[in-house]
C-alpha cells in the first residue's frame, strides 16, 4: 500500500521525467491542483491508447470467423457484455464533469465491439440466432435504456444521476475483468498458455494499472475498484503465463479446442 510520501515522490518523479508543461518544478510544488490536472491528463491519453489496443485484440477472432463464414464455437456473450458496458461507460463519462477521456475510449470499444456483434450475428449458425438476438436486444438495448432511464427518473441532481451509473458501471467492469478467471483454469489444467494470449493479458494489465492510477488522481472510486482489480488480476496472468509457458502440455490434440474467450474492459 503506497503511503502519501510514496505517492508524492512517485508523482514527482514522472513530472521530471516526462515533463507535463512548461512551468517549473517549483509552480508544480507551489500549486499542485493544476498540475495534477495536467497529469491526469496525460495518464487519461495513455489510458485511452492502451483502451484501444484491448478493445482491437478481437480482430484476429473476428477475421477468422469471416474467412470460415462459422462463428464454430465461439460464444458472443462476452461482447455483448463489454458492449453494454463501453456503452453505459460513455454514458458516464459525458454526464460526470472532467471525465471526457473517458467517454471517448468507450465511445470507441462500443463501435468496435457493436461491429464484433454484428459480424456474429451474420455468421452464427440459425440454431444460436434467435438466442443470440435476444440477448443482444436484453443487454445491448433494454438494459442500457432501462439504466439511463431509471437514474435520471431517480435522481433529481446531476452528481446522485452520476455516482449511480458510476455505480452500475463499475459493478460490470468488477465481473468483466473477473471473467479471465476461466481462461485460467483451462491453463492449468492443460498446462497450456494457447488459451491465455500473451499480449491481451499484458494489455489488460496496462489497461488496469494506468486507469487506477488515472482514478487515483481524479479521486473517482468508481473508476479505482474495477481496474485496482483488473491490475492484480492481470498480474495474476502474468504470473501464470510465465510458469507455464514452457510447461509440458497435457492436452494431446490442442487443436480440437477452442479456446475461452475473456471479456474485455
Amino acid at each position: 500500500m503506497w503511503t502519501g510520501q510514496t505517492q508524492s515522490s512517485v508523482l514527482i518523479i514522472c513530472y521530471l521525467s516526462h515533463p507535463i508543461s512548461s512551468l517549473s518544478l517549483s509552480t508544480f510544488l507551489r500549486n499542485p491542483s493544476s498540475e495534477m490536472a495536467d497529469l491526469s491528463f496525460y495518464v487519461g491519453v495513455i489510458g485511452n491508447v492502451i483502451s484501444v489496443l484491448v478493445f482491437l485484440s478481437p480482430v484476429e477472432t473476428f477475421w477468422r470467423i469471416v474467412q470460415r463464414r462459422s462463428t464454430e464455437e465461439y460464444e458472443c456473450f462476452p461482447y455483448i457484455c463489454t458492449l453494454m458496458s463501453s456503452s453505459l461507460w460513455t454514458y458516464y463519462g459525458i454526464v460526470t464533469p472532467g471525465e471526457y477521456l473517458v467517454s471517448t475510449v468507450n465511445g470507441f470499444g462500443a463501435l468496435a465491439e457493436s461491429i464484433y456483434v454484428l459480424i456474429f450475428l451474420f455468421f452464427v449458425p440459425k440454431s444460436r440466432f434467435l438466442k443470440t438476438v435476444v440477448v443482444v436486444l436484453a443487454l445491448n438495448v433494454c438494459f442500457p435504456v432501462i439504466a439511463i432511464a431509471g437514474t435520471r427518473t431517480l435522481f433529481g441532481d446531476a452528481n446522485s444521476r452520476s455516482s449511480s451509473m458510476g455505480f452500475i458501471c463499475a459493478t460490470l467492469n468488477i465481473i468483466m475483468y473477473g471473467s479471465p478467471l476461466s481462461a485460467i483454469k483451462t491453463v492449468v489444467t492443460t498446462r497450456s498458455v494457447q488459451f491465455m494470449p500473451f499480449w491481451l493479458s499484458f494489455f489488460l494489465f496496462l489497461n488496469g494499472a494506468i486507469w487506477g492510477v488515472y482514478a487515483l488522481l481524479l479521486h473517482d472510486m468508481f473508476l479505482l475498484v474495477p481496474n485496482g482489480m483488473g491490475f492484480f488480476l492481470g498480474i495474476m496472468q502474468l504470473l501464470i503465463y510465465a510458469y507455464y509457458r514452457n510447461a509440458e502440455p497435457i492436452v494431446e490434440d490442442e487443436e480440437g479446442l477452442i479456446p475461452n474467450q475473456p471479456l474485455l474492459a
